[in-house]
């Protein structure tokens, strides 16, 4: 037994606990102290909870909660609120922050500059009363479906879902971004701060961009990674065939995957077109010892690619395997790939949150035209964000309007992080995104794709100097791509 070890051991345990007593004197209304754990890391924080009302513009609506989970600030001069907002739409700050050897660190790191709150956006979360709906409405596995049919089937389970939401006393109506944002207004008074500092990612991005429009005057300093516009809930497919040719440039700078992987674009395409011939029938195995019959066709692969090709250095190379697999006759890895997808439930349903804010923020008219007119030729078609725009305007009084997809103007402290292999929300887009900002500080991190926070320890650096007010002077970050061939 190593008693210099315990003693060291219960010095630093009642430390922690002085500390977090002298923190607690600061707490707030309905919070309670908890055991914050991330893996094999932990530390202590605060549990807290809000009601707002889940649809302001009802005035008779009922009260919805908000849970957060509160990091008190560790530093001697404690700034703003830093709000983390989650992607998505649908994605759990809490559980962004519990996630293993993801991003706790970071939620750690940002202490120093002020309380860190990992927040359960309305509907997510600790914050989700909205039970999961399962419409009646199916998709055939094993027979060929146009996106015409599928389209008909998704708009007809939205309509189903909204009704079934109605008799468990739930307004759809309230699920939208200007809700949301006007929820963060509520949680800075409930945190009696005078203002706020948002940090998001995503869809994370687009709340903030938003909030700009409701409570401009109550925010600090926003962070944003892999920024999403208000008008680009629907991304353009001639954007996605932008980025498989700057993937490209990055499989060539390595040999064996150059070899392999000489026209990306090419292959996919000579697939899309394989399977849009000639789908291919599959059977897959189950647990219970029993087989499904599926129909492997040009939309699962759109759909997969568009999944796959957010971050490079996760599931590129898988889905270049997939590409490779196809073109040469061989479906070894899709029957996994397609149970791993979720493609085996033939029944739509849908989760309030993440249904009704991509319906509610919507496309305006002249873009979707450009989306129909690019997505015929492109490698994933109208995939890139399925059921939308499939559900565009399905619901009556629930897309909020050309007004709120105007891009908001301010000149609110802001750090913009992209990432130059980003297969989601494409640099130029981000650049779009926030040209009403007139104060933005832009950093690229190259060859990171949608999720770059913690690709290099330079991310965390510059985001920290930003919080303090010093300069960026590094402007671009490089992470190094791991082999797309083993």
């Amino acid at each position: 037994m190593n008693i210099k070890k315990i003693t060291l051991g219960l010095l630093s345990l009642v430390t922690t606990l002085m500390s977090f007593n002298s923190m607690a004197s600061n707490t707030f209304a309905n919070e309670k102290e908890i055991l914050f754990k991330s893996g094999e890391q932990s530390t202590l924080a605060f549990e807290g909870t809000i009601e707002v009302l889940e649809n302001r513009n009802d005035k008779n609506s009922r009260t919805i909660p908000l849970t957060y989970v509160r990091f008190p600030a560790t530093g001697n001069k404690k700034g703003s609120p830093i709000v983390y907002l989650s992607g998505g739409p649908g994605g759990s700050g809490i559980s962004t922050a519990q996630y293993p050897n993801f991003r706790f660190p970071l939620f750690m790191a940002l202490r120093e500059f002020g309380d860190v709150i990992a927040l359960d956006q309305r509907g997510t979360g600790k914050s989700s009363i909205v039970p999961r709906c399962e419409s009646t409405q199916t998709l055939a596995l094993n027979e060929g479906l146009s996106d015409a049919q599928v389209t008909k089937v998704y708009r007809a389970a939205a309509k189903e879902c909204v009704d079934y939401w109605r008799t468990q006393g739930a307004d759809v109506l309230g699920y939208t971004t200007v809700q949301s944002a006007h929820d963060l207004n509520d949680l800075r008074k409930h945190l009696q701060a005078e203002k706020l500092t948002l940090w998001g990612i995503s869809y994370g991005t687009h709340l903030a961009l938003v909030s700009l429009k409701v409570m401009e005057n109550h925010i600090d300093k926003m962070v944003l990674a892999s920024a999403e516009g208000l008008n680009q809930t629907v991304k353009l497919p001639a954007r996605t065939d932008a980025y498989f040719k700057r993937l490209q440039h990055a499989i060539d700078q390595q040999p064996k995957a150059k070899a392999a992987y000489p026209d990306v674009i090419a292959l996919a395409k000579r697939v899309n077109n394989k399977l849009q011939d000639k789908p291919i029938t599959l059977t897959v195995p189950q647990k219970d010892g029993k087989s499904v019959e599926f129909l492997f066709q040009k939309r699962h692969m759109q759909g997969i690619a568009s999944a796959t090709i957010s971050d490079p250095h996760r599931y590129v190379a898988m889905l270049l395997s997939i590409y490779s697999e196809i073109d040469n006759g061989t479906t070894a890895m899709l029957p996994s790939i397609i149970e791993r997808a979720g493609l085996l439930n033939d029944k739509v349903s849908f989760d309030i949150m993440s249904f009704a804010m991509d319906v509610a923020s919507g496309v305006t008219d002249e873009r979707l035209t450009l989306i129909e007119q690019q997505a015929p030729d492109s490698v994933v078609g109208k995939m890139l964000n399925f059921p939308m725009p499939q559900l565009n305007k399905v619901i009556p009084g629930l897309d909020l309007g050309d007004d709120f997809r105007a891009k908001p103007k301010s000149d609110v402290a802001t750090l913009l992080l992209s990432g130059t292999l980003d297969g989601r929300t494409y640099m130029q887009s981000q650049y779009e995104a926030t040209a009403g900002l007139t104060n933005v500080t832009k950093v690229t991190v190259k060859n990171a794709g949608h999720n770059l926070f913690m690709l290099s320890p330079k991310v965390t650096d510059t985001i920290k100097a930003f919080l303090a007010d010093k300069p960026i002077e590094d402007k671009e970050i490089e992470f190094v791509l791991p082999p797309f061939v083993e």
